[in-house]
């Protein structure tokens, strides 16, 4: 890839900029700030879809990493901030491996630098659309084995792959090159009879030309044949809550906003 390929747009916003801002980070610029203000502004408590996903994708992970998992793909994994895939997975297994995926070349220098003593974890340039060629990565043949079972990670990325794009296809391929034991974990936009929904995807389809909210039914439809394990495709804040034993406590003792209702998560196995 060429060096021009990795320089970074100054002057268009970015999706993980933009979660970067909004997840308190400071790895963003002005365009980015001012999507993300319209989110604070205009669209007061919209923060929450992205801090409750955020806590999401951390229970996942440490979910797959307590089942025996030690080795993720992360696609479409934003900057890094707080409890990353790698460090949550490897508090647990410190060979864990991780490979992140994302398009934008700002996570790429970042990631790189954040991982440089770190022989088990990398970060590659590529678009989560381009399955074939993140899976002849040579990163991805030297770290992950997919003759053993291998965590799948697409946190927030599919609703931003519209229907013509076919989401369901890129879950497919990779449901087809992990082996039995796998698991995958999808969160993603829920479509809601409101007000909010439509301002909320209005403003990234405008913003970046795409996004797609989704019913509950057809996000579970995009893990195929996969099993999905209970309590099956719910709002991120009320999946997999535990208490500081792992234990299983259901969901917060409180009603949820409707901007929390906006994000779910699921995690599905393959037999």
């Amino acid at each position: 890839m060429s060096d021009n390929a990795h320089v970074i747009d100054q002057s268009k916003p970015s999706i993980a900029r933009v979660y970067d801002y909004l997840l308190g980070g400071k790895d963003n610029y002005e365009v980015d700030r001012a999507v993300g203000d319209h989110f604070k502004v205009n669209l007061p408590g919209s923060v929450d879809i992205a801090s409750t996903n955020r806590r999401a994708l951390t229970r996942a992970v440490r979910a797959m990493a307590e089942a025996g998992l030690t080795q993720f793909l992360d696609f479409g994994s934003g900057l890094p901030t707080a409890d990353n895939v790698h460090q949550v997975a490897q508090s647990i297994d410190p060979d864990t491996r991780v490979v992140y995926i994302d398009n934008d070349p700002i996570v790429l220098a970042h990631g790189r630098a954040l991982l440089a003593t770190n022989d088990h974890t990398t970060v590659i340039h590529a678009d989560v659309r381009d399955s074939a060629a993140i899976r002849a990565d040579p990163e991805v043949a030297r770290l992950i084995d997919f003759d053993k079972p291998v965590g799948l990670i697409f946190s927030a990325i599919l609703h931003h792959l519209n229907d013509e794009e076919d989401p369901q296809s890129v879950v497919a391929y990779w449901a087809q090159q992990i082996p039995v034991g796998s698991r995958v974990f999808i969160s993603h936009f829920r479509s809601g009879d409101n007000a909010e929904t439509i301002q909320a995807e209005s403003k990234l389809q405008s913003t970046f030309g795409r996004g797609r909210w989704r019913t509950d039914a057809e996000i579970t439809a995009l893990f195929g044949d996969l099993r999905v394990q209970a309590p099956g495709v719910v709002a991120a804040a009320r999946w997999h809550q535990v208490n500081e034993n792992s234990a299983h406590i259901g969901a917060p003792d409180r009603d949820l906003s409707v901007w929390e209702e906006l994000i779910v998560s699921a995690i599905a196995e393959k037999r």
